[in-house]
């Protein structure tokens, strides 16, 4: 059963104004190192996030950031036992970790950054449609790994779906290759290093690090509630065997303690401002909670 929190409620919970910080990196701890903190283990996309929201609490914020997919199954297979639990697919909570609750609290859209000081990355820019440089072979383009990452098998979608909308079958086998596909944080890595033109992203992530980039329709980037019928005719089949469906991005959070830190980060984090102001979007209906909310969420 849904339940929607109040807004207001959420927003009344928020305490300190956030200065802004983070960098990018696999685990980031500040605070008072006096205090046990309070562990998040979080999607990579979220990570900066999370880092600037540790500058807000009272208690330090201890982060992990993989892929969703990732962090998903170190839960299910009891190796990892956060306090926060925040992915990037919200699908995830039932299909890996089954979950007895979890929020949404966030959507996002998927664009194409490139590197506007490389030949490549101005033929994205200039290109008529996004694609055509890919099928060009005229990009290092990168993505992520749609085994361990929703990011990666977003772009898959996404490809799909531009090859419907397009009338241009065998789109993807023209622009997919096997040597494109690294972790969310070393696809960075080598963006930032010129190693690739191009990297399809979440919008968020190129705002977060000021990157060029390249908006995709609504009918292809995963951005718009309202389009999730048409999303759904794109799928993809996983090395495990589990087959995944378009639908508009959606991250969600689960708190999986009760003490007043966890609450606190879990609060401030729904309550959006700092998700809207890094290329978030946060629909005025959100947070939304789903399943058996604990007292205290609901």
């Amino acid at each position: 059963m849904a339940t929607q929190r109040s807004r207001r409620a959420v927003l009344g919970a928020v305490g300190a104004s956030l200065a802004t910080g983070g960098c990018l990196g696999m685990v980031a701890q500040t605070g008072d190192s006096g205090t046990s903190p309070v562990s998040a283990l979080v999607a990579g996309s979220l990570k900066g996030t999370f880092e600037r929201l540790n500058e807000g609490l009272d208690r330090r914020l201890r982060v992990e950031a993989h892929g969703s997919v990732t962090a998903a199954r170190l839960v299910a297979s009891g190796n990892r036992d956060p306090d926060l639990l925040a992915l990037a697919d919200t699908d995830l909570y039932d299909a890996i970790v089954d979950a007895d609750w979890y929020a949404r609290f966030a959507t996002n859209a998927l664009v194409v950054a490139y590197d506007a000081t490389s030949d490549g990355g101005r033929r994205v820019r200039a290109g008529q449609r996004w694609f055509d440089p890919f099928v060009a072979g005229e990009v290092r383009l990168g993505r992520t790994d749609p085994d361990l990452d929703p990011l990666g098998y977003r772009t898959l979608f996404a490809l799909e779906l531009a090859a419907r909308r397009h009338d241009r079958p065998g789109l993807c086998e023209a622009v997919l290759g096997p040597d494109q596909i690294y972790p969310e944080t070393g696809l960075l890595s080598r963006f930032e290093t010129g190693d690739v033109d191009a990297a399809v992203v979440y919008r968020s992530m190129a705002v977060e690090r000021d990157y060029d980039y390249r908006e995709l329709h609504p009918a292809v980037d995963l951005s718009d509630p309202d389009r999730d019928e048409e999303y759904r005719t794109a799928s993809h089949t996983l090395a495990d065997g589990r087959t995944v469906r378009g639908e508009h991005v959606a991250y969600g959070v689960q708190a999986r303690s009760a003490d007043a830190a966890t609450r606190a980060a879990f609060d401030t984090l729904v309550a959006g401002d700092l998700l809207r102001e890094r290329g978030f979007e946060v629909p005025e209906r959100f947070p939304v909670s789903e399943g058996d909310v604990p007292r205290g969420y609901a």
